[in-house]
């Protein structure tokens, strides 16, 4: 899996005409992966623990850079063509997976990116494509986005390296830049997880990653004899739709009542209501900012003193969190077995206590575990439909594809043996491999 720079070439031509392409500003190709999250769910935007790894699945945009500040972008996922001007970024009702790119550029505009490294923000004549399955919970929009931002800075003449010794944006710089484009210009409240693990993924490795801190570590993953089997329900309901956003406000809320609540066994005077225009201050006398302060000793004590929804809400992301640094160590220890008994914690802590499951989700889940070698089965993304992610054992696959996702089941549009709730698309399951994290890619891929 992953997407040919042949088609995308082709398409360029057909949209934009590839005659005219002067000999020093040719065609050229950025590629940002997809990623699977193999645990921490739902901790980034607390400030918390993930553990996400890069796959082999893509988006490829080919761009030639533009004299002028005009953006013309195809996708040749939606057969749609749109164009924008660099001095005018607006939101797109219409054509609304452009938002990715117009998010990037507004946001590199803003602080000066360009500027800053030496460049001058230039337009582009772009195609898109990917084979990260949209809605599926393996994070397409942050590959769209950071494929957009490498797009952006390659057509001004600014590659970014990893080790970018002051020449570029940081990785890390990178991704806070793209994570904000999705929050403030698309609006999905999302942490940076996604954006960190596209740009910083590595073959053979997961990314151990702060999300308080940026502070990251790769850790390999010892499978030798395993393989990551993804379940796609085909069922998709849109960030923008769902309870995402309510998720975040829960915590938010969870965090204000138990600094609240500590402050007051404390002694300690409650802080003032902020005035009006004020930002709302989420931490406490106690220290607590985010969830990621809450001890599970501290919250066990006064968990009875929280509404049922937002103890809840709280328990997941504390027990998430632990389950995070758990599973690091087990990797690096070689406990796969370990690793997997986590990862089914996980699915039945962001089904019961989170609440972001779904029954595609769950039957997806129930099934793995009832064949032999799978070690451990979760749904991954935000939820509410999507992806399911199983540590299954090499000689195990074939039963898994044959048995999780019956093969009539694969044909069906519409109805399906346990009815059609449960999955609005073609459900299907396949094999991915950890890939390489963003950055140029060579034409005949």
């Amino acid at each position: 899996m992953a997407v040919s720079t042949t088609g995308v070439e082709l398409a360029f031509g057909n949209t934009f005409g590839i005659g005219s392409i002067a000999e020093d500003d040719g065609l050229r190709f950025v590629r940002a992966p997809g990623r699977v999250n193999l645990l921490g769910e739902h901790t980034d935007y607390s400030e918390g623990f993930v553990f996400p790894c890069a796959i082999d699945l893509d988006v490829v945009i080919g761009f030639r850079p533009r004299q002028d500040r005009l953006v013309r972008l195809y996708s040749a996922d939606y057969d749609e063509v749109v164009g924008f001007s660099l001095d005018r970024i607006d939101y797109d009702t219409e054509h609304k997976w452009s938002n990715y790119f117009r998010g990037v550029a507004s946001v590199l505009l803003k602080h000066d990116i360009i500027g800053r490294y030496g460049g001058t923000l230039r337009g582009m004549d772009a195609v898109v494509k990917g084979d990260v399955p949209e809605g599926a919970g393996l994070s397409s929009s942050a590959a769209l986005e950071v494929a957009s931002a490498l797009a952006l800075l390659g057509a001004s003449g600014i590659e970014v390296r990893r080790a970018s010794a002051g020449e570029s944006p940081s990785p890390v710089e990178l991704a806070r830049l793209c994570q904000e484009a999705e929050n403030d210009f698309v609006g999905v409240k999302c942490g940076i997880m996604d954006q960190m693990i596209s740009l910083l993924g590595q073959v053979g490795s997961a990314l151990f990653l702060d999300c308080r801190t940026g502070a990251y570590e790769l850790v390999p993953l010892p499978l030798k004899g395993l393989k990551l089997v993804m379940c796609d329900t085909g069922v998709r309901r849109g960030l923008l739709q769902s309870e995402y956003n309510r998720r975040r406000e829960e915590c938010e809320a969870g965090v204000r009542l138990i600094g609240e609540i500590l402050e007051e066994r404390a002694g300690l005077a409650p802080h003032p209501e902020p005035g009006v225009g004020a930002a709302p201050d989420h931490g406490t006398s106690r220290g607590i900012q985010t969830l990621r302060d809450v001890s599970r000793a501290e919250f066990e004590d006064i968990k009875e003193k929280l509404p049922p929804v937002i103890a809840k809400r709280c328990a997941h992301v504390i027990g998430e969190n632990e389950r995070v640094l758990k599973g690091v160590d087990a990797l690096r220890n070689g406990r796969a077995e370990e690793f997997g008994a986590l990862m089914n914690e996980s699915h039945e802590s962001l089904r019961d206590l989170y609440e972001v499951s779904c029954e595609a989700l769950d039957t997806m889940v129930e099934r793995a575990r009832t064949i032999p070698g799978v070690l451990g089965a979760r749904m991954t993304g935000a939820g509410f439909g999507g992806c399911t992610v199983n540590l299954v054992r090499e000689e195990s696959v074939s039963q898994f594809l044959a048995e999780v996702i019956p093969q009539g089941q694969h044909r069906a549009k519409d109805k399906h043996e346990f009815g059609d709730s449960a999955f609005s698309h073609v459900p299907r399951a396949f094999v991915v491999e950890v890939a390489e994290g963003a950055g140029p890619l060579n034409a005949g891929r």
